[in-house]
């Protein structure tokens, strides 16, 4: 891997897979596989997950397990986290066992995690008061993203920092767009959240429409996935939908949440987002029939189960 020396407040991090460690915590659907996408690019790769068995094939090709979160803050220089939710996200950075209290000065954190803007804030105030850089970097493109290293990611914080650990998350990603200061990414993170949320409504409607209608659903896809109604979601949930599969890329517990996060980022701005309301309130009813770890196209049995 090519190195890299981006000078930064007056200090370097040599980026290398020589000297370079990375610490990752969070090997969850998406997680694992941009964990092994680093490990595969020959980085010194440290682990910490809550289930610890979830590291073992990682570990079994070169990966190092570590106990304690703040041992692997320790031992590392560039710290990636991707958990459930803004809660796991304060549990893991803040606190006396926590990354923040634990990492090197120098060090470097990349949260992607999908949160709360605000809290993408707190984290970049409390790590400078540290020595450490925090990017907010949140994720988009599911479990084909992660496992094709294709993900989207936005990125929030120094844009020193962010051209520093541009060769790191190039690794996991290919559309890797700078957005702006702290909160930046995952202000851009709920635009994207809210844009899909409308999406897969009617996505899931069109498809109970092509069945009521008789038609056959491989072939209409054919045809409206190349005009104005293509879109990601089309191409890549709409398939699964015909085939049944309702495995989670992305699950509709966290889809809830990310929903309401950007509910309550909108309403600082004062802004009335019905199409999101209603999405969030079908997805709530799924959550209700027990459905919550459905993938988000899982809410194409909202319809099914009225025919």
């Amino acid at each position: 891997m090519k190195r890299t020396n981006i000078q930064d407040k007056g200090s370097t991090m040599e980026i290398s897979t020589e000297k370079t460690r990375i610490g990752f915590i969070g090997l969850g659907i998406m997680g694992h596989s941009m964990a092994g996408h680093l490990l595969d690019a020959g980085f010194s790769l440290h682990l910490y997950n809550r289930t610890k068995s979830k590291a073992d094939d990682l570990v079994e090709r070169g990966a190092v397990w570590e106990d304690r979160i703040s041992d692997l803050a320790a031992r590392s220089d560039i710290i990636i986290t991707i958990v459930g939710d803004p809660k796991d996200v304060e549990k893991i950075y803040l606190g006396p066992s926590g990354i923040l209290e634990n990492a090197g000065q120098g060090s470097m954190a990349v949260e992607m995690t999908t949160s709360d803007p605000n809290l993408a804030q707190t984290l970049f105030d409390k790590g400078l008061e540290k020595g450490i850089q925090v990017l907010d970097a949140p994720v988009s493109g599911g479990d084909l993203g992660a496992r094709n290293a294709t993900l989207s990611i936005m990125v929030g914080g120094e844009k020193k920092t962010f051209e520093e650990a541009l060769p790191v998350l190039e690794i996991m990603g290919k559309n890797i767009v700078y957005q702006g200061k702290a909160g930046a990414g995952q202000h851009t993170k709920m635009a994207n959240q809210i844009s899909i949320a409308a999406a897969m409504v009617a996505l899931c409607e069109a498809m109970a429409y092509v069945s009521r209608a008789g038609l056959d659903p491989e072939t209409v896809l054919t045809c409206i996935s190349k005009g104005a109604a293509g879109s990601w979601s089309m191409d890549n949930l709409g398939p699964r939908i015909i085939k049944g599969d309702f495995a989670p890329g992305f699950s509709i517990k966290h889809f809830i949440k990310d929903m309401g996060i950007a509910l309550e980022s909108g309403k600082t701005f004062d802004l009335d987002m019905p199409g999101l309301d209603l999405a969030l309130s079908m997805y709530r009813k799924m959550a209700e029939k027990g459905l919550g770890e459905d993938g988000t196209q899982g809410l194409y049995k909202l319809y099914e189960s009225k025919e």
